[in-house]
């Protein structure tokens, strides 16, 4: 039998809690206005980011996603020929494009996706700011280990 490692009592709980969560997460099907609109991952952040933060840039948007802003675009036009999102001219600056959820999308979009925000404030509450941010860290670091654990596979 090896030697348990420091973490294992927390890799243990963590390897229980996380189908769990993923389990509820896909159990937590769109709205009927929007099921037909096969929304993928990168759609809800996207739509996440802009019911949190309201109307961004697509530069703003590539930044909070991570991502390039070419995909950000191709996501944006997507959702707008689906009436989805809205595009506008930035008053600052009329090269510029404020990308926001449509009028029409927003209240199911909300419906959606606010519960899962509320819970996530509810359960970080508690937290400091470094220890929230420490929690975030955690969550990416592991989403490039699992990335990386599975490329060498």
């Amino acid at each position: 039998m090896s030697t348990p490692e420091p973490a294992d009592d927390a890799v243990r709980a963590l390897m229980l809690v996380m189908p769990r969560l993923i389990g509820r997460a896909k159990r937590t099907p769109p709205p009927e206005e929007l099921r037909s609109l096969d929304l993928a991952p990168r759609h809800l952040s996207l739509l996440s980011m802009l019911l949190l933060d309201g109307p961004l840039t697509v530069s703003q948007l590539a930044g909070a996603l991570g991502v390039a802003p070419t995909t950000v675009s191709l996501i944006v036009s997507e959702l707008s020929r689906k009436g989805v999102l809205e595009r506008r001219e930035d008053d600052a600056d009329r090269r510029r494009r404020i990308i926001d959820i449509s009028q029409a999308s927003r209240p199911a979009i909300s419906q959606w996706l606010s519960p899962g925000a509320r819970a996530w404030r509810r359960a970080l509450a508690p937290l400091t700011d470094e220890q929230r941010r420490l929690f975030v860290d955690t969550l990416l670091a592991y989403e490039s280990a699992i990335t990386d654990i599975q490329r060498e596979a």
